[in-house]
Parts: C-alpha cells; structure tokens; sequence
C-alpha cells in the first residue's frame, strides 16, 4: 500500500518566508557577519514531543570477531553508540551536544564535499545541542529498544531529533554509528591503527563494491549490537543506506520485530535485488520516501518487495527530499535563513516544505508505526 502527505499551501507559503522557521526553531538570528568572517552561526534543534526527560549516554564496542573493512590495518571491528532512553525527570544535567567537539572540528571541514549544498564556512557546528541530558538517571524498568542506522555518509550524530523524540516518548533508542563510511566518528582515545576522531572514506557516491561492502558491514554491525547488548524483540529504523540495511536485517535475524526504511534502496548498484525484496518479510516494514528523490531504482526495488504482500507499507512526504528525515529536516532551513544556503539548495537537501510541517510529520510517521508494532 502506498499513500501520500502533501503540506498545505499555506504551510509552504510560512517556509518560504525567510527567518520564519529558524525563530520557531530557535536558531540564532540571521546575520551577515557569518558569511563575512564574523560570528558562526549556531544551530538548534527541535524539542521533543514525548512526555518523558531523555537521558543519554555514549558507548565504544568492539567486535573482536571482524576486521574493518575500510581500514584492515585496524584488526577488530570498532564501533560508537549513544543510548537514549527516558529519564527520571526533575534532574540537573547539562544536555548532551550532538556532536562532540572533535567530531564537529572534523565535520566542519568535510560538511561541503559530503553534502554540497551545505556552506563550506560560517556554521558553529560544536554548537548543535540536542535535548537529551548527559548522564541523566534513566527510569527504571525495561522499555522497547529501537536501533538507528544512519545513511551513508552521515553520522549517527544527524539523526538526533528523531531518535530523543522517540526516546521521549518511552522507547530506548541506540544510535550507532558505522565508522569507515560516517563522514567522521570520534572514539575515546587515539590507537596506532587510527586517529581518535576517523572520517570517512568515502568522499562523493559509492561505486558498486563500496555500496556491498556498506551494506554488508552495516547489517553485521547492527547484528553485533543485538549480540553485545543481548537484544531480542527490538525494532530498527534508517535512513538511505542504513534504511537499506535494516530492511535486510529484518530479513536475516529474528531477533529484529519491526524495521523503517527511510528511503533506501533494496538492490545493489547493479540491479541485484536484496533478498529482502525478493523473498519479503514476515515482520511489519515501512518504506517510507519523498517525492523528491523518488526514481525507476527506488520504486523497482520497493515494488518488488510490496508485490509480495505481507505486511509491508509504502509512504511518501511529497514537497519533501531526502535529509527530510534527518536532522538537517531542522538545520538546513536556518542555514538559508542567515544567507549562507540558497533556497535551490535547501530544496536538494530537504524540499521547499516548512519544518514546522515536516519534522512532526516524519515524527509521527515513525512513532506511530513503531506503536502499533513493538508498543511501550
């Protein structure tokens, strides 16, 4: 089944108007000074919509049993993840930055040849706070786990809104992050083999081996999770790549109840179907898309799956493009808003739709799928 959301003209008409989203986001004002040397634009994010407090805490797991396939000289396979889950409210903690301030040095410089509509200067990256509390006490008792694999390029660091708004709604959300194709990834301390914050190998679209070896390394990585967390009855979510790598983990491990594609292809570059869509699934899967990235690839691989039947869903957010469903649904917006981004390339990234639309809409979106399939 496949259905649309289309925001009102009245909706597009408030995006369109500079500065409108990034006061109701709480963005630094506009200002020239970015773009001539001055002051750096600060970022925000928004806030949850759940009724609980989000604690957050941050991870290093090491799987002995694989080498990095990006790197051999590494000898294990390393991985960061930052565990949200609700907290006990009325406790004092600073919130959480989204990202740490090594990864937003290395990020700053590799932010334009990763996603070239965003501004190669004039963003305070360091300065992104999410709204999660570092080190906040989580309540007690055992909640649903939800594990996040982000697209390829990006850190699991830009889908920080969607994943504390989740958690703020009574799940436990695991973030994690794929170093060797994340644009960077920070770890807590420097070895011989590597740097303390490593970036990405990957600079422009994977060739056909790199995007298999993605897309294997994420769903072993996703797997070794649930193996070191000891994790049953969970569900996943990703977006591009890491979309692509749910869907198949779904396929191969029972342990996974229910999966969101958030627009990621189920074949490989040269039009092999995963077995994913070639077999479908017994377990509730999303594919869910934008009107803007939307192509022959992405609905031959996605109609293959859906011709199964089973219980398989299609949704798309029409006005929208494909980071809709990343943090930078918020961020970009207040990028063009202080002169720094054109209203062309805010529309590459995100659409032209307001994020005062957008955001809930992609919240709602995998929140409600997520209560129907693996409730709190």
């Amino acid at each position: 089944m496949t259905s649309s959301f289309t925001p009102s003209r009245r909706s597009l008409a408030k995006g369109a108007l500079a500065g409108t989203a990034a006061l109701l986001l709480g963005a630094a004002p506009a200002s020239a000074a970015a773009r001539d040397g001055g002051p750096l634009l600060r970022l925000c994010l928004p806030a949850p919509s759940g009724p609980y407090p989000v604690g957050a805490s941050t991870h290093y797991l090491v799987d002995a049993s694989r080498n990095d396939p990006w790197d051999p000289r590494v000898g294990v396979r390393e991985l960061m993840v930052t565990v949200l889950r609700p907290a006990v409210p009325g406790q004092r903690f600073p919130r959480a930055a989204q990202m740490t301030p090594g990864a937003a040095k290395s990020f700053a410089g590799l932010a334009h040849w990763i996603h070239p509509p965003l501004p190669p200067t004039g963003v305070d990256w360091a300065a992104t706070l999410t709204h999660a509390r570092a080190g906040a006490q989580p309540l007690p008792g055992r909640r649903p786990v939800l594990l996040y694999s982000p697209g390829g390029g990006d850190a699991r660091t830009m889908g920080s809104s969607l994943a504390v708004d989740l958690a703020s709604h009574g799940w436990t959300v695991i973030t994690v992050d794929h170093p060797g194709d994340a644009s960077e990834v920070e770890f807590p301390d420097e070895r011989p083999e590597r740097s303390r914050v490593r970036e990405t190998v990957l600079i422009g679209p994977p060739d056909a081996a790199a995007f298999r070896t993605m897309i294997d390394t994420r769903v072993a990585d996703l797997r070794f999770v649930l193996d070191a967390l000891g994790l049953d009855g969970v569900g996943v979510y990703g977006h591009s790549a890491g979309g692509t790598a749910v869907a198949q983990a779904l396929h191969e491990d029972r342990r996974i109840a229910a999966a969101v594609n958030l627009e990621g292809y189920l074949d490989q570059m040269d039009g092999e179907l995963l077995p994913v869509a070639r077999q479908a699934t017994d377990r509730p899967l999303l594919l869910a898309g934008t009107d803007g990235f939307r192509d022959a690839r992405l609905d031959r691989s996605w109609e293959a799956l859906l011709a199964h039947g089973g219980p398989a869903t299609r949704r798309q957010l029409d006005d929208t493009h494909h980071w809709v469903f990343t943090d930078y649904a918020a961020l970009v917006p207040q990028i063009q808003s202080a002169g720094l981004m054109t209203a062309a390339d805010r529309a590459t990234m995100v659409g032209r739709a307001d994020p005062r639309v957008t955001v809930p809409a992609v919240r709602n979106l995998v929140r409600s799928f997520f209560a129907r399939n693996l409730p709190r």
